[in-house]
């Protein structure tokens, strides 16, 4: 199975830690975030990967080489100018359509500043049982963001908890974990920088299945701040684990 780790944005939000090196290379319990990742990609039986670079690209590079590649072929998409979500999967669409790729075959996408429990292996079950477009890992808890979905998991758009409630729909948190069908990359027409989830919410309201997977008793955290890795830290000391 192979995966992309969306890992080029500029840690912003994380700074001073980001100060001099990558958000993929940020550290929470004695492990960088990318390693983290990788490690639970590999446990859901990820063998292929490839990770978007821009801040301090070539530390990158070199983290990986200096790790073995953690034992998995690795890809690295440089991104010249930053591309967003969207953009830089868009980018790497020739790492899942090489080798007369099987459209059918579903693979992740991993944000590198989230860490959780969430069973990916079920998220992809659950995305190829409904024979979704793409499958976005959700769960109910406050968000500025709110994706509204239907009484049968389908996203319906964006909007208000009162608004989805009148329609008898609901509001959800995206988790920063989808599974994805290479059949997207022939419907992705926008160009240059932009959000996956924002194609999502079109392809949906074009009548394509994007599917919810409920994961509200997952283990998650957004790591974009650095008092959320020292909140991850602790509950990491204190015996919460990934597995």
């Amino acid at each position: 199975m192979k995966a992309m780790v969306l890992a080029a944005g500029l840690g912003t939000r994380l700074r001073p830690l980001t100060d001099n090196r990558p958000k993929a290379l940020v550290t929470v319990g004695g492990r960088t975030l990318l390693e983290i990742a990788l490690e639970r990609l590999r446990g859901f039986g990820v063998r292929e990967v490839i990770v978007n670079a821009h801040h301090f690209a070539e530390m990158i590079c070199a983290y990986l080489e200096e790790n073995g590649n953690f034992g998995m072929r690795m890809e690295v998409s440089r991104e010249e100018e930053l591309l967003d979500t969207g953009g830089g999967l868009k980018k790497a669409a020739w790492f899942f359509l090489e080798d007369g790729a099987d459209l059918g075959k579903p693979f992740l996408v991993h944000n590198v500043d989230v860490i959780s429990a969430i069973d990916l292996g079920e998220m992809v079950r659950a995305h190829e049982e409904r024979g979704a477009l793409a499958t976005l890992a959700v769960q109910r808890r406050e968000t500025s963001r709110p994706l509204v979905f239907d009484e049968e998991g389908r996203l319906r758009g964006r909007g208000a908890a009162n608004q989805a409630a009148q329609t008898g729909m609901e509001t959800l948190a995206f988790c920063g974990i989808h599974a994805i069908s290479p059949r997207i990359f022939a419907k992705l027409d926008e160009e240059g920088a932009f959000s996956i989830v924002d194609a999502h919410v079109r392809l949906a309201a074009q009548g394509e299945t994007i599917q919810g997977f409920r994961a509200d008793g997952a283990y998650w955290r957004d790591l974009g701040r650095p008092e959320k890795v020292a909140q991850a830290e602790g509950e990491l000391s204190g015996g919460a684990n990934l597995v």
